[in-house]
């Protein structure tokens, strides 16, 4: 049994053979899935300049959606503050919770959402990489303007994006609730959440440490299964252990072809231990397993599978299993 509310991320895998226009029209499906089966909220990512990821504002998402869909909360996971102007991003969010009120998110992140220096240039009009001094006054006037230029009535609610204890450290003083991606850097997840914790100084947005914990989860009805359906997002990550950007996101028949190297096996594996894949049992045991070690009061799920058929069953799954006692795995 998971104790902890379920949310999801959308990352837009553009599956290979198919257009990113595609990947789009799928994501209102997903979401009134979601919204249906009772996730908490849903969250779009920001990339740039991916074949393997679609190139979609999570801004435009977060509005298509919000018309689509009834009660799930959306918003960003994350908007890249290096990328966009504060007021802009203000005014947009903004905008959107006076449209739907208590449904918005602001999730802000600092990455360039592309691994190409020339695209993240081009995303700052040529200007360089942004310190660290920089990226908080940015979250700060983004949040400075949400209520004291914008002020439209409802605000959306803020969160930010942390992967490192730098991250988390910011997201305390500012008195934020983070979003921690465990998904990305499993191995910073503790130690950034004990620092933010131990830091944090309430605010008018979060009186308490807030944690939402961002997991890999891949579901299936069968080990095998769900293996199978790892693959494609394996070929991703094996591709960027080789510091190569520009793979596309493979069939699982194309990933089961792929010739991993003993060196690729043991990083995936690896990271793998940190996530959640499986039959529903396994799954959701592993899940409860981390949010009982994280301490989350959320956890978010990323299932970056083809075809959106089997994302959608991973999601079924998950939240069918996910309120069995017996589902998960007993605790010492």
């Amino acid at each position: 049994m998971i104790d902890v509310p379920l949310s999801a991320l959308e990352v837009a895998m553009v599956q290979t053979g198919t257009r990113a226009v595609d990947t789009l029209r799928d994501t209102t499906a997903f979401a009134q899935r979601l919204d249906a089966l009772g996730y908490l909220r849903l969250w779009y990512a920001e990339h740039h300049h991916s074949p393997a990821i679609g190139a979609f504002p999570p801004v435009v998402l977060t509005a298509h959606a919000a018309a689509s869909t009834s009660a799930i909360r959306l918003g960003s996971g994350g908007v890249l503050a290096p990328n966009h102007a504060p007021i802009m991003l203000a005014e947009q969010f903004g905008t959107l919770a006076a449209l739907h009120p208590d449904r918005i998110d602001l999730g802000i992140g600092r990455g360039p959402g592309t691994f190409d220096e020339s695209t993240a240039r081009a995303l700052r009009r040529g200007a360089g990489p942004t310190t660290d001094e920089e990226y908080r006054d940015d979250v700060a006037s983004t949040l400075r303007f949400l209520v004291e230029e914008v002020a439209l009535g409802p605000l959306p609610e803020p969160w930010l994006l942390a992967s490192s204890t730098a991250g988390a450290q910011l997201a305390a003083e500012l008195g934020l609730p983070i979003a921690f991606a465990h998904h990305i850097r499993p191995d910073n997840t503790q130690a950034a959440l004990g620092h933010y914790r131990a830091r944090f100084s309430p605010s008018r947005w979060c009186e308490s440490p807030r944690v939402l914990v961002c997991v890999e989860a891949i579901c299936a009805e069968t080990e095998e299964e769900a293996r199978r359906l790892a693959g494609p997002m394996n070929v991703v990550k094996a591709g960027l252990l080789k510091g190569h950007s520009e793979v596309p996101f493979p069939s699982p028949s194309e990933a089961a072809a792929h010739p991993f190297t003993a060196q690729e096996r043991a990083g995936l594996a690896a990271f793998g231990a940190h996530q959640a894949y499986g039959t529903p049992e396994t799954v959701v045991g592993r899940l409860a397993e981390v949010a009982e070690a994280t301490g989350a009061d959320e956890l978010m799920l990323v299932t970056p599978v083809y075809e959106l058929a089997a994302r959608l069953r991973s999601y079924e799954l998950v939240k069918e299993h996910a309120t069995r006692p017996s589902a998960a795995a007993p605790r010492p």
